[in-house]
């Protein structure tokens, strides 16, 4: 029989909560470092950028936190822009811990979407108390569902899972244009997109304000996320299979059980990401909407070290970022393209690091 539970039972009686305390505060401490190093030197890389165009880098970026906080709208817009971000972004770190790749946040979102408005356009006689929590529920279950195929073709079929998630991205993209050319579209619209949900579905909002709840929810899903890779049997499997699959095997873990279930909650991240936008901003589907957030997620995955307590600062980090481009560009000049040059030289620097800490591992 399976060795497991007496290795489950010796981490558990060695790390008891002080220590798993301690452990998360100190991993979520060092990719929280990290980062800002990363960032920091990316700055300086910007700031050469900026000057070799005859720009002040310094009035520059400026402009750019005056256009992240400069006012209380602005904060808004950042904490929007950031909620997909970190919920992707939790479930992508998650995988990573068991070695698994998952690229198709694209199309998890996309699926997740759908799900959302379908609830939502034929739950309009609901309370809203109970549509709310509904649509939301039905966007992590699209979501689970486009991971979970991607999963299946991974285990069943040995099709790497980048390449599976990569291009059912594609697929859940021309999904989304085919059912808003069908019942779901608004008749007569200019554009691609579902007619305005009722009102009940949306999310509810700070008064005065177009911060939605959103942001709490993505706080929450960090919070879980590490809860659930520190203090639970299931996140312990998927630190073991990370560190070795061949001694999970030997301790009697099911890899093909474990996948499919991170790939799963990925997935429902994901999906719940594609429920916020719909229900939080757009109120609406939107074709192409979700352009970029499931990348960008793989990316804070990486800038936090895998860690999913640490996404929700790098999360932030990039949704003000984005938030202040456009003002540097307005009062400065410099283009707003500088900041995806700044996040990805961000993710290069991590990488670097990574790379090196492995390389010093080895030797």
């Amino acid at each position: 029989m399976s060795t497991l539970p007496t290795i489950e039972g010796a981490a558990a009686s060695t790390l008891t909560l002080g220590h798993v305390g301690r452990l998360i505060r100190s991993e979520a401490a060092r990719a929280l470092a990290s980062g800002l190093v990363a960032f920091a030197l990316a700055l300086a890389v910007g700031a050469g950028l900026i000057l070799a165009s005859g720009r002040d880098p310094i009035a520059a970026y400026t402009a750019l936190l005056g256009g992240a906080f400069g006012s209380p709208d602005r904060i808004a817009f950042a904490l929007n822009k950031a909620t997909p971000y970190v919920l992707v972004g939790v479930g992508v770190a998650l995988c990573f811990r068991a070695k698994l790749i998952n690229i198709g946040g694209e199309g998890q979102i996309a699926l997740g979407a759908i799900a959302t408005t379908w609830v939502a356009l034929n739950g309009g006689a609901l309370p809203a108390h109970v549509l709310i929590p509904a649509a939301l529920t039905a966007g992590m279950a699209g979501g689970a569902l486009w991971a979970g195929l991607a999963a299946a073709i991974r285990l069943w079929r040995g099709v790497h899972e980048v390449l599976c998630a990569l291009l059912l991205n594609f697929v859940a993209l021309l999904v989304v244009a085919e059912v808003l050319k069908g019942d779901m579209g608004e008749p007569g619209a200019g554009f691609p997109q579902s007619p305005i949900l009722p009102a009940e579905a949306w999310l509810p909002r700070l008064p005065g304000s177009t911060l939605h709840i959103g942001i709490a929810i993505a706080a929450a899903a960090a919070l879980g996320g590490s809860l659930y890779l520190w203090r639970t049997t299931f996140g312990f499997r998927l630190r073991l299979i990370g560190a070795s699959r061949p001694a999970a095997a030997y301790a009697g873990v099911v890899y093909a059980r474990s996948a499919m279930a991170v790939m799963l909650l990925s997935g429902a991240l994901a999906g719940l990401a594609g429920a916020v936008e719909v229900l939080g901003v757009h109120r609406r589907l939107i074709e192409g909407f979700s352009t970029g957030i499931g990348f960008t997620g793989v990316g804070i995955a990486l800038l936090a070290g895998s860690n999913p307590l640490a996404v929700l600062p790098a999360g932030l980090l990039f949704g003000f970022l984005e938030a202040g481009a456009l003002s540097m560009q307005r009062q400065v000049g410099v283009p707003s393209s500088l900041v995806p040059i700044i996040q990805g030289l961000t993710m290069i620097f991590v990488l670097c690091a990574l790379g090196l800490r492995s390389r010093g591992q080895r030797v």
